[in-house]
């Protein structure tokens, strides 16, 4: 009840403020672009039920079935020119607030994916994150907001890197919220996440959460951050 409470109270803070932002980000995308103002994407929260995401439509139609399909990279042929600005600032996440306020979501969660996302897991893990709703932000999301620079950068094929090198850390940081949620846990990750959007170019925020998983030294992912300290969340 304190955690529903907390994501009620942070999505109508929220929302009320950006309010007018949303409305003129909505025209600008009703008239430019594909002339499409949100989009719904299928993914899995809690219990494994399929809910409807809401997002502001950032790519052509069809996204899913061109390119890299449900992997994003840096530079993505498929992200309309307004779609760059509205993902470079994260304003195309802030409609996931109304996700917030159905229920669907939480604030502070793992990341909801798409069923091809939530194959690179493990049944194990999957059951574990199942067993609470997924969230707007989280440290997943928080640890990986270098994701496309990552894929962009790699030497192996976007998808392999994805599966082999991305997801299953990614999935180790999961599952240490799932065993280590709290109210308090929440705040810090709320803050987290402010620091990083606002100070993106600070590792501040990582001080905050000494106990994480380690990443392997030797990873794909390690080394391509000691390449472009200046570009990641490293």
């Amino acid at each position: 009840m304190s955690k529903r409470i907390l994501d009620l109270v942070v999505a109508l803070a929220m929302l009320l403020p950006l309010l007018p932002i949303l409305v003129i980000v909505a025209v600008i995308l009703r008239f430019t672009g594909e002339r499409h103002v949100f989009y719904i994407q299928s993914r899995r929260g809690k219990g494994g039920e399929v809910f409807g995401l809401i997002k502001f439509a950032t790519m052509v139609v069809d996204s899913e079935n061109i390119g890299s399909k449900d992997i994003t990279v840096k530079n993505d042929p498929r992200v309309l020119p307004f779609g760059r600005i509205l993902r470079k600032t994260k304003i195309n996440e802030l409609t996931q607030l109304l996700n917030v306020l159905k229920g669907d979501m939480s604030i502070v969660g793992w990341r909801p994916l798409m069923q091809a996302g939530l194959d690179c897991y493990s049944e194990e893990v999957r059951q574990k994150l199942f067993k609470i709703k997924p969230g707007l932000t989280g440290i997943g999301s928080i640890m990986f907001r270098d994701e496309e620079h990552i894929l962009h950068l790699s030497d192996k094929p976007h998808e392999e890197c994805y599966r082999l090198d991305i997801m299953p850390y990614k999935s180790e940081l999961e599952v240490w919220y799932t065993q280590k949620q709290s109210i308090g846990l929440d705040i810090k990750i709320i803050l987290a996440t402010a620091i990083a959007v606002l100070m993106p170019s600070s590792s501040f925020y990582l001080k905050m959460f000494p106990d994480l998983p380690s990443l392997d030294e030797s990873s794909e992912i390690t080394r391509i951050r000691r390449l472009q300290p200046n570009e990641s969340t490293t």
